[in-house]
């Protein structure tokens, strides 16, 4: 099967996974680009900063990763796969959602689903601090982060401009 064959499975699939955003599915993505020797944890965890410091939208890791494997026709055909289906099922479900906007279950619906995404969420932050470096110092610069972004106000690039110097002044 060719690899553009491949991409197109690949994230035609994970593109209807994406429950709550293409942060959900990263630790996917991450497990078959690496278990299929596309690259290896760092060249993933590479791409990842990558696509988070480019402009653009943070699931720009979809066209890299494509790009990686085959090229500009596989950055063409990996984001597309990522996209058209999780478009077309939206647009559906959305039209759906919105004539049943009077049903009672509507409200329980939107408030179960929540969790799921932000745990989905936390599950991808996981994959990816399991694969970076493994000292203490990383350990807590990112558990200091976790909890600055999730109980505070304070705007995320104040957090990663800290990270970044306590990374640089301790030698992470």
């Amino acid at each position: 099967m060719s690899l553009l064959v491949q991409l197109a499975i690949l994230f035609g699939g994970l593109s209807l996974l994406a429950f709550g955003g293409g942060n959900a599915v990263l630790p996917d993505m991450q497990h078959a680009a690496v278990s299929r020797l596309w690259m290896t944890d760092r060249d993933f965890l590479d791409l990842f900063a990558l696509s988070r410091v480019a402009p653009g939208p943070g699931s720009l890791i979809v066209a890299l990763i494509g790009q990686k494997v085959a090229g500009l026709p596989g950055a063409a055909v990996a984001t597309l796969a990522m996209f058209v289906p999780s478009c077309l099922l939206v647009h559906l479900a959305a039209r759906l959602w919105h004539r049943l906007r009077d049903a009672s279950w509507r409200g329980i619906a939107e408030r179960g689903l929540a969790p799921i995404g932000v745990g989905l969420t936390y599950a991808a932050a996981m994959v990816l601090i399991r694969g970076t470096e493994h000292a203490i110092g990383a350990y807590a610069v990112t558990a200091v982060a976790t909890v600055l972004l999730s109980a505070t106000s304070v705007h995320p690039l104040v957090v990663l401009s800290a990270g970044a110097v306590a990374g640089w002044a301790f030698g992470l």
